[in-house]
């Protein structure tokens, strides 16, 4: 049995991870990530860390069961930290994490594109549909 460096079990690892395949786990992750409420509390939290009752007001439309079912899926993916504070009552924030962080940037890109180009998608959708 031949033995590898970790540089070589690396790149074979990043080789592993194609998304196209169906058992890939980095395709739970684009899955996971493409969701609507975990794009808005990335681009929520990219500005430091806020309370759950602040998050909520600022993502309009999310249920309370949908933003702690988010929270703690992005928690358990190493994505941001959960902070509980002893007060009465407990005070729980939320803020990103390095890795988060790293993940905000294109998120927040991708938020500013649709924020930008959807007049051009209203266009769009008005003449194919009519």
């Amino acid at each position: 049995m031949a033995t590898t460096t970790a540089a070589e079990r690396r790149a074979r690892a990043r080789v592993e991870y194609d998304a196209f395949l169906a058992v890939c786990p980095s395709r739970q992750l684009l899955d996971r990530i493409s969701d609507k409420w975990v794009t808005l509390v990335l681009c929520g939290l990219g500005d430091g860390p806020l309370r759950f009752s602040e998050l909520s007001r600022q993502l309009a439309g999310v249920s309370q069961k949908m933003l702690t079912q988010t929270l703690r899926s992005l928690e358990r993916d190493g994505l941001l930290t959960r902070t509980a504070t002893a007060t009465v009552p407990v005070t729980v924030s939320y803020e990103l994490t390095d890795l988060g962080r790293s993940l905000h940037g294109a998120i927040r890109g991708l938020k500013a594109w649709a924020e930008t180009h959807m007049d051009d998608v209203l266009a769009h959708r008005a003449a194919h549909d009519g």
